[in-house]
């Protein structure tokens, strides 16, 4: 799905957050399976971005409170809904239910994760 198509509809969560900026459940609890989680085509370029991982979620966040205020490489500003991100992680609010997958690490416990981001091009 266009990432824009959509994004201006008259929804309480996409009005809320003035755009996306949404958890997606990959699977109900962390696994040491490492698993294709997104895709993204941009169609004109052909350049693709694919992410894989062992988190149970995907936050999507469609650049919503970007302002042109930031300033990137060779001075180019960021604007409202000029990027997006996708960040594997568990669920947001998860130590507060119990019913999402634990966040809790105690001591001398190691946490590890894994996220790949895999740049390519259709042509």
């Amino acid at each position: 799905k266009v990432i824009g198509k959509d994004i201006g509809a008259k929804n309480r969560q996409l009005t809320f957050g003035k755009g996306y900026d949404h958890n997606f459940v990959i699977s109900k609890s962390k696994t040491s399976k490492i698993k294709k989680v997104a895709y993204v085509l941009e169609p004109k370029s052909g350049r693709t971005l694919t992410v894989y991982t062992n988190e149970p979620g995907l936050q999507f966040y469609s650049g919503n409170f970007l302002d042109g205020t930031d300033v990137g490489k060779n001075n180019k500003t960021y604007n409202y809904r000029s990027a997006f991100c996708l960040e594997t992680q568990h669920f947001p609010d998860s130590p507060n239910n119990v019913n999402f997958p634990s966040t809790i690490l105690k001591p001398d416990e190691v946490y590890t994760s894994t996220c790949i981001y895999e740049f390519g091009t259709t042509s």
